[in-house]
């Protein structure tokens, strides 16, 4: 074996366990169980396009008897079933009512991997509903979920029945839902095709470079290529470039086998993780502590600062572009939005296309830059001024920090908020001392441990729910399609706190004064669906309308048969007021 090659194999082994490493955490953030872990990558990627749709799985049909009993009655596909546990029958015109009483036929037991020990049924279902003393017509919810014995297990799924007790008449209707329309891209679902899809993706990918979180980084990265070997800096480019695609890529298969697993996630999954966050705002104080000098770490792996220009070998270009990915997360940029939701809907090759699409995006400046020495000439000449940009470009990144801990003390409590942020200072006091002497770097030790422990303390969940702004309500299913059936405008907002173009929309558009008196003026109602912490019925939600991520901003009509409107995903005050006028005509 040459050296090149001695070499090059413990780059590729470091890769191949980065990868395996990566995915497994992903899944184990996203609350699935280490088994499942391992089979979903590998199983759900070839069974996604073999599994029926929902509907088609599991047909339903209902009657009235005789005696005012409600029938409903599930044709079930051979080799599908339907949870016993799960079935909930609601009237959708009284979202504050209790669940109707149902009465079950003998079930199968059952122990499935999703579950548990379970009841389900197999064939069939025949359930039923007593109606006595109703005697005018109501629309019923009717919720159910089921799995495949190949190890697809299908999201919550709620059909909607108009029952006349009076007729004995049961009809499928949909009071609340109709087919979204989108303005923005001007092309989604079945007008969308997977090169213009893979476009918008390239798009989205060269926006994400110019974002607060992801900038700082890139930046002194560009800086690296004014001086230096040109055929050097070509080749780091491209593996730049691999590591970026490579960790898009990484992301689609792990959303597909959650997906595919029956946990609706987009976007940013991993940020409805607590855990996740902390460890997040951990790095990029680490980052910040480098940048400023506090803290020599090494370039070969965090590649930044002077190290960039000087790292050998490919490792740190490699994780230049995975740590990009990464700082990327909480951010969507224009033309995202519809192209992840039309990836996820297609066959697994055709979703992994988009999201490298989107790597090739995002690393594309960083290759040309590269590349081209006409680029390279533009760039200012390194000299002290760098030191002084280096410790500047610091400060956002502890910023972005504060704001990260604040992320977690929404999701999890003020007490989570505190352990962290007394974590972050053990970790820089544990940094210090590791340039120390063998005492000294044994506190450094202990006090990295610490950083860890403390980085794990969770607080009282149920301390995060606060009031809603004023002049907005909570959205629920229920809670809409009450305001819609009652002729109400209504302005759906998905949002959450680690969103950082959502933040962004309110503050400049959504929250000012202006724009409250004129969702006022029109009499629409402003909904808000928090998405902070992980909520089936808003990936649902968000699935519905063609997303995969958000910020969503969905615009009703109080006519139920207009389709309703889907906004830009970057809102200015003139987008919000036409959408507002639209409705209020």
């Amino acid at each position: 074996m040459t050296g090149k090659d001695a070499s090059a194999t413990p780059r590729r082994a470091a890769i191949s366990v980065w990868l395996a490493g990566f995915a497994t955490a992903l899944l184990l953030l996203a609350g699935q169980p280490a088994a499942h872990a391992q089979n979903s990558l590998a199983e759900a990627l070839q069974q996604q396009s073999e599994f029926l749709p929902v509907r088609e799985a599991y047909q339903l049909d209902g009657a009235v008897t005789a005696d005012g009993t409600l029938r409903l009655y599930w044709r079930i596909t051979e080799g599908y079933y339907l949870y016993q546990h799960a079935f909930k029958v609601r009237d959708y015109d009284s979202p504050g009512a209790p669940g109707m009483a149902i009465e079950f036929p003998p079930a199968i037991a059952k122990t499935d991997e999703f579950f548990g020990d379970v009841s389900v049924y197999y064939d069939e279902a025949d359930l039923s509903v007593g109606l006595s003393g109703v005697d005018a017509p109501l629309t019923l919810a009717v919720t159910y979920q089921g799995c495949a014995d190949a190890g697809l297990c299908y999201p919550p799924e709620t059909d909607y029945l108009k029952v006349d007790v009076t007729n004995g008449t049961v009809t499928a209707t949909d009071p609340g839902k109709q087919p979204a329309r989108v303005t923005t891209p001007p092309a989604t679902g079945a007008d969308m095709t997977l090169l213009l899809a893979m476009g918008l993706a390239v798009l989205g990918g060269l926006i994400l470079n110019a974002m607060p979180c992801v900038f700082p980084i890139l930046s002194l990265k560009v800086l690296s290529f004014a001086t230096g070997d040109p055929d050097e800096h070509r080749r780091h480019g491209l593996i730049y470039l691999a590591g970026v695609v490579s960790s898009f890529v990484l992301i689609a298969a792990v959303l597909i086998g959650l997906q595919s697993a029956g946990r609706w996630v987009g976007w940013g999954f991993q940020l409805q993780s607590t855990g996740f966050v902390i460890g997040l705002a951990y790095l990029f104080v680490l980052m910040g502590l480098s940048l400023s000098g506090l803290v020599l770490i090494g370039g070969r792996w965090m590649n930044l600062g002077a190290g960039l220009a000087t790292a050998p070998g490919a490792r740190g270009s490699f994780f230049t572009g995975v740590l990009a990915v990464v700082v990327a997360s909480p951010c969507t940029a224009p033309f995202m939005g519809s192209a992840l939701g039309f990836a996820l809907t297609q066959p697994p090759l055709a979703a992994l296309s988009v999201f490298a699409a989107l790597g090739v995006g995002m690393a594309l400046p960083m290759v040309a830059i590269s590349s081209s020495a006409t680029a390279r000439a533009w760039l200012p000449k390194p000299g002290a001024w760098m030191d002084t940009l280096k410790q500047v470009m610091a400060f956002p990144l502890y910023l972005t920090a504060v704001w990260l801990l604040w992320v977690a003390g929404k999701q999890s409590g003020v007490d989570t908020m505190a352990a962290a942020a007394a974590g972050l200072v053990m970790l820089a006091l544990g940094l210090t001392l590791l340039q120390g002497q063998t005492v000294a770097r044994a506190a450094g030790a202990a006090c990295l441990i610490g950083a860890v422990l403390l980085g794990g303390v969770r607080g009282d969940a149920g301390a995060t729910v606060t009031d809603e702004r004023d002049g907005t309500v909570r959205w629920s299913p229920e809670a809409l399609a009450s305001l819609r059936a009652q002729g109400t405008p209504v302005f759906v907002d998905v949002t959450a706190d680690w969103c950082i173009t959502c933040l962004a929309n309110e503050q400049a558009v959504l929250f000012t004064d202006e724009m409250t008196r004129a969702f006022a003026d029109a009499g629409v109602t402003y909904m808000v669906a928090d998405w902070t912490n992980y909520d089936p019925e808003i990936g649902t939600f968000v699935r519905e309308h063609g997303r995969n991520g958000i910020p969503l901003y969905v615009m009703y009509a109080g006519n139920l048969q207009s389709a309703p409107l889907i906004l830009p995903q970057i809102l200015t005050t003139g987008i919000v007021r036409d959408a507002l006028q639209s409705v209020s005509r």
